[in-house]
């Protein structure tokens, strides 16, 4: 139930995250469809009715898999969605509410909980020909804090988060057999959460799509990411709790 020191995380596959902090709910980087061209989604699908009252809808960069327009067009109601600089247009004629444009740096609030607009080091083009943004992350505080960094490789500036967060959701892998720049896989995570130092990280941005017939043949890139970056982040950061959430599991973080 919402409400003062209520905060929940569900995770919904790769980067789609329901995170409730308090009284607000906020749905990142949503894709619902069983996929894109000729990746295809290898866990239950998300149904939109989860999303009911949601307040904003936030969206890391402009990448196909994490900027989704056919996903963003099921989202009921009205939420403010929240988008890179740049990105105005692009998302524009959806019917959603109003669309705010940010930044690294921008603070915005969200019934009483701060929202903060932090860097990512990623590419922010939405290929082949769409604008080029900034790829950005976000940390929503209230009586928790909960940092989503989007898709992002390691950088400087992450160490300013340390200490301040209860959780930390961080990127493991991608959607394919390889990761190209601006990812972390498994062991550069974990260095995050040596570096981030948060009470509980959880990796998202693995295992939910894969390129078609790949998964029988070559099954590793898509099950491992996970379970590999558990076990890094115990050897790295053994005083900070780790948890392995598969789409639609949720976590409660309590009070205290």
């Amino acid at each position: 139930m919402a409400g003062p020191a209520h905060a929940r995380v569900t995770f919904l596959g790769h980067s789609t995250l329901l995170i409730e902090v308090d009284d607000p709910r906020i749905l990142t980087d949503p894709v619902l469809r069983d996929g894109m061209g000729p990746i295809r989604r290898q866990v239950k699908a998300v149904l939109p009715e989860l999303f009911a009252d949601l307040d904003a809808v936030f969206i890391s960069h402009g990448h196909h898999d994490h900027l989704d327009l056919a996903s963003l067009r099921q989202i009921p109601g009205k939420p403010t969605l929240i988008v890179p600089r740049g990105f105005g247009r692009v998302v524009a004629r959806l019917p959603l509410g109003p669309v705010e444009e940010v930044e690294p740096g921008d603070r915005l609030s969200i019934d009483r909980v701060r929202f903060e607009v932090v860097q990512a080091r990623h590419s922010g083009k939405r290929e082949p020909i769409g604008p080029v943004g900034p790829a950005i992350g976000c940390v929503i505080e209230g009586s928790k804090t909960v940092y989503f960094p989007g898709d992002t490789d390691l950088f400087p500036e992450m160490d300013e988060l340390a200490g301040r967060l209860d959780l930390a959701l961080l990127p493991v892998w991608g959607w394919g057999a390889t990761i190209g720049p601006g990812h972390m896989d498994p062991q550069r995570a974990a260095e995050a959460v040596a570096r981030l130092r948060p009470r509980l990280a959880i990796p998202i941005h693995w295992g939910t799509f894969y390129p078609a017939g790949l998964r029988g043949w070559m099954p590793a890139p898509f099950e491992t990411p996970g379970p590999s970056f558990v076990e890094a982040a115990g050897r790295l950061a053994p005083d900070v709790a780790v948890r392995l959430l598969a789409p639609g599991e949720s976590v409660d973080l309590l009070a205290g």
